[in-house]
């Protein structure tokens, strides 16, 4: 469906430190469940080791009154000014996938950071971290069950 490029995060790491310029393709491929209900609002982003912010890699759903609703996502990106530049679109409909490819920085791969996906779909329950994987190696191509609207989340590293 939609094919953001994250390099925001990559950037910011660049500069920090010059060995984290190698960056990788990841793409993530959400399969949602067929739930029902109106189109999901979902926001795919990092956590670091520690479970601190790293970064939004897309947020699907337009309106940014309903972000309160990607609670976990909101809450911990709520500083990062820059947390939707180029990085938004369309809801997923039920039974649909969404697909996102980004950019990421090769020492945050295998680094202990994860990979989440806050869920939320309007007069149904809201999903906070409906699914979370770690960015390994380990975990590229295995699919990995979501709790409530994601049926299954996969990344591919190239």
């Amino acid at each position: 469906m939609s094919k953001p490029l994250l390099t925001t995060l990559a950037a910011t790491c660049a500069l920090a430190i010059p060995t984290l310029a190698h960056s990788r393709q990841v793409t993530l491929t959400a399969q949602l469940k067929n739930y029902g209900g109106n189109g999901a609002y979902v926001a795919a982003y990092l956590t670091d080791a520690k479970g601190a912010y790293a970064g939004t890699l897309w947020v699907a759903g337009g309106k940014a009154k309903y972000y309160k609703h990607l609670s976990n996502w909101n809450r911990l990106s709520a500083s990062d000014t820059r947390r939707l530049n180029g990085v938004t679109g369309a809801s997923v409909g039920a039974g649909r996938t969404l697909k996102v490819t980004a950019n990421l920085a090769d020492a945050l791969i295998d680094a202990g950071y994860e990979i989440h996906l806050d869920a939320a779909v309007e007069d149904m329950r809201d999903s906070p971290s409906d699914v979370r994987v770690p960015l390994s190696t380990g975990y590229a191509g295995k699919p990995q069950a979501g709790k409530q609207y994601i049926h299954t989340l996969t990344f591919q590293l190239q």
